[in-house]
């Protein structure tokens, strides 16, 4: 069985510090059997630390990394407060981190011979994904506040009401603004000295946004995304899901596909991103049944017999 563990070249688990070792399964004493092995843990808040213990939660780490402190309505609005992002994005970006570690270890692997450990925390992937919000705060001292769907360094550059709904404006120099402003109707507040510049706008954004929304509400979301298009100015509808997947740019990626399914349906699936030129993502098989390759997993990577197999079945273990 220790020899086929040796051949395995990764390794991710994502179970409470320590949790491991009592099946001698932690990184040391699978290390001593295959040197080799890239093994990385994915928890809350890592292998060290006041926290490394306790149980991490994507919700939690949202709040506790500071997201929700920037994400929802600003506390001039009706509806304030923090808010959650509508999908488990913290999750997501610590999975990809893993594979950007995984990856990282096993390149160093082909030069050293070597495995090591990769230390994945949801903590840390929530502050590093910070981004300009964390260094508005160490460049400044200043917490940012929340600004709904404003941005802090430019505006505009958030949504505004249209005849039929909603949009979004991004602009992002002054010559775009003055476009959009010509657009509209009125390009006066081009080149008002008080919105000429991003710096101007930024300063004087309460007087500036209700100023545009007066004016974004005479036209459709449909009949604003083809003027500014055309002047070209950055802007998009908010769309729900079913949107998305009718969205003629979605459709022509093929971001989604369906697969043959163990149950003799197909199952609906979002396409990978990556689009490699020589070695295309290939999509083999549809997500499996709950332990529909358990006895695949436990003949060919540990050599368990059927008789085996069969006697763990019996024991409820299976």
């Amino acid at each position: 069985m220790y020899k086929r563990q040796a051949k395995c070249d990764v390794l991710v688990e994502n179970f409470k510090v320590g949790g491991l070792a009592a099946y001698g399964l932690d990184y040391p004493s699978l290390k001593a059997l295959n040197p080799r092995l890239i093994y990385c843990s994915i928890t809350g808040f890592g292998q060290d630390g006041p926290y490394a213990k306790r149980a991490g939660y994507d919700f939690m780490v949202q709040g506790l990394g500071g997201l929700m402190s920037l994400t929802g309505r600003s506390e001039e609005e009706a509806g304030a407060g923090p808010m959650k992002v509508g999908v488990a994005l913290t999750d997501i970006l610590t999975g990809l981190s893993a594979v950007i570690g995984i990856l990282a270890a096993l390149n160093h692997r082909q030069e050293s011979g070597v495995g090591q450990h990769v230390d994945l925390a949801l903590l840390d992937v929530q502050v590093a994904c910070l981004a300009n919000q964390a260094m508005n705060y160490l460049t400044t001292g200043v917490a940012p506040k929340r600004l709904g769907n404003a941005h802090p360094n430019i505006v505009p550059y958030q949504d505004f009401p249209t005849a039929d709904g909603d949009f979004i404006l991004a602009v992002g120099n002054d010559s775009q603004f003055r476009k959009f402003c010509e657009v509209a109707g009125c390009p006066e507040l081009g080149t008002d000295v008080r919105f000429a510049t991003n710096k101007a706008r930024v300063a004087n954004r309460e007087v500036l946004v209700p100023l545009l929304r007066q004016t974004t509400v005479f036209k459709s979301t449909a009949q604003w995304i083809e003027l500014l298009e055309q002047a070209g100015v950055p802007c998009g509808p908010i769309n729900n899901l079913e949107q998305v997947f009718a969205d003629p740019q979605v459709k022509a990626r093929g971001l989604r596909l369906d697969l043959p399914h163990a149950l003799g349906c197909l199952a609906p699936q979002v396409a990978s991103p990556i689009r490699l030129s020589a070695t295309p993502v290939e999509y083999r098989q549809a997500p499996p049944l709950l332990g529909q390759h358990t006895e695949q997993v436990l003949q060919s990577l540990l050599g368990m017999s059927a008789e085996q197999i069969s006697e763990l079945r019996c024991a409820g273990v299976l």
